[in-house]
């Protein structure tokens, strides 16, 4: 249910870019995400939860972080947070670049359609469609369907290692297949970073293995990768680890 949800962010926000070759235009940043001093609370039971209390870190282009923690922690506030799906307390949050700490819905959206591949733990595949057509769901929301954009999910598809898997649909491909599927997704809009929330948590030892080669393979080719995750094996298989504690940071292998 609640990467349903966060899914459900994810398409509304193709239905909002009359901004997007404006953000398009605007010049990179050194660093894919910068939260700095980040506060984030909620009032429980007449209570005060500090869920993250003065988080602050960068991540520079090309990096591959892994943030961990136990049950919590304040990994998955601070993932709703990256993913713009929620605003700090207090605080800033720059993504590649622009503060988004306290943006309108609408920019927000636009963010997340323009600047960050989601990767989900469940997949989110839509079904009725076949590989091919996942892949080019953001750009059929951006009105953008044509043979140069489905010759570049096809392109994707190959990367991903699924070229002969086109017009197969989801119940027709193993776990690791439709994680495959998901992460030519994530792509699709050349984002400034790939944002995955428990990538293979749904997947076998064997499987994980595959999506974490995959993984290192485009982080080898420039992309900036985020991973959320609660897995030794998956997080120490990355360059650089932020570990979470009572909402506080307690570790990080890159400061």
């Amino acid at each position: 249910m609640r990467n349903s949800v966060r899914f459900a962010h994810f398409i509304t926000a193709f239905h909002l870019l009359a901004t997007r070759n404006s953000l398009l235009a605007t010049p990179m940043s050194e660093y894919s995400a910068e939260i700095i001093d980040l506060h984030k609370h909620y009032e429980l039971g007449g209570e005060t939860v500090r869920a993250l209390n003065g988080v602050s870190f960068k991540i520079k282009r090309g990096e591959f972080v892994a943030i961990m923690g136990a049950s919590g922690s304040g990994k998955s506030t601070l993932l709703n947070l990256l993913g713009c799906l929620d605003r700090p307390t207090s605080g800033v949050i720059k993504l590649d670049g622009e503060d988004v700490s306290q943006l309108s819905d609408d920019r927000l959206s636009e963010i997340r359609a323009s600047k960050i591949g989601f990767i989900f733990q469940s997949y989110n595949l839509i079904p009725q469609l076949t590989v091919l057509e996942n892949i080019e769901v953001p750009l059929y929301y951006q009105g953008i369907i044509n043979a140069e954009s489905q010759q570049r999910c096809r392109d994707l598809a190959t990367r991903v290692g699924l070229s002969q898997r086109l017009e197969h649909r989801s119940f027709q491909l193993s776990g690791g297949q439709q994680q495959r599927v998901g992460i030519a997704r994530s792509l699709i809009n050349n984002p400034a970073f790939l944002l995955a929330d428990e990538p293979t948590g749904n997947l076998d030892t064997a499987t994980t293995e595959e999506i974490m080669n995959l993984l290192k393979e485009l982080n080898a080719e420039g992309k900036t990768i985020i991973i959320v995750t609660h897995e030794p094996e998956v997080g120490n298989q990355t360059k650089r680890i932020i570990r979470l504690k009572d909402g506080e940071i307690i570790e990080d292998t890159g400061a």
